[in-house]
């Protein structure tokens, strides 16, 4: 999407940026964006990471590349997952190793993922993430929409240590006083919180 129009769609619903840019963003990593609680936060995260420059990735099923709809969701963004086995009798790839396994075919890969999984109340976050990211050594970046204060923008870099929890935690503190659009709908991970 044009940066002109990604601008003018920001200016309209008065959102600013945060134009801090870690340079890990234009290389390899995991990015997570939070509070996930409107439909409107994907069109959001695309006007905001277009004026940015910073091209991010999704997964999807490789079943709907294919389908009708393929070349819009390739233009948004989208990547085909195919975990089925290469040969009859192995065994069926797990979705954090077909994701983490997305960084060694790609030289420069922003993937981003909602964390929460869900745009209804999580108390327990998806950490698949946490493991695509420590598997292909890439680092985990924070990317945040905070309808309260209307601002948008990347705020922490994290490299998975392997001590899950200790991540975890420094992961729901950065994110303790961002509001989503639905506050009610919104959970740090009360694992970790």
């Amino acid at each position: 999407m044009s940066r002109l129009i990604s601008r003018f769609f920001l200016w309209i619903f008065g959102w600013k940026i945060n134009r801090t840019m870690p340079a890990e963003v234009h290389e390899k990593c995991v990015m997570i964006c939070a509070p996930h609680t409107s439909n409107w936060d994907f069109p959001l995260a695309m006007w905001v990471m277009s004026v940015l420059k910073v091209r991010f990735r999704f997964t999807i099923k490789k079943e709907w590349m294919k389908s009708i709809g393929g070349s819009f969701f390739r233009w948004m963004g989208g990547i085909g997952i195919d975990r089925k086995p290469k040969k009859e009798g192995e065994e069926r790839k797990s979705m954090t190793d077909a994701m983490a396994d997305l960084f060694k075919e790609n030289s420069k890969l922003c993937l981003m993922v909602t964390a929460e999984g869900t745009r209804s109340l999580c108390r327990q976050w998806k950490t698949g993430f946490y493991y695509v990211a420590l598997t292909a050594s890439v680092p985990i970046v924070l990317a945040y929409l905070d309808y309260e204060k209307k601002e948008a923008g990347i705020g922490k870099v994290i490299y998975p240590s392997g001590d899950i929890a200790a991540d975890m935690k420094e992961i729901m503190h950065f994110y303790k006083d961002i509001k989503g659009k639905f506050p009610e709908k919104f959970s740090l991970d009360e694992r970790y919180g």
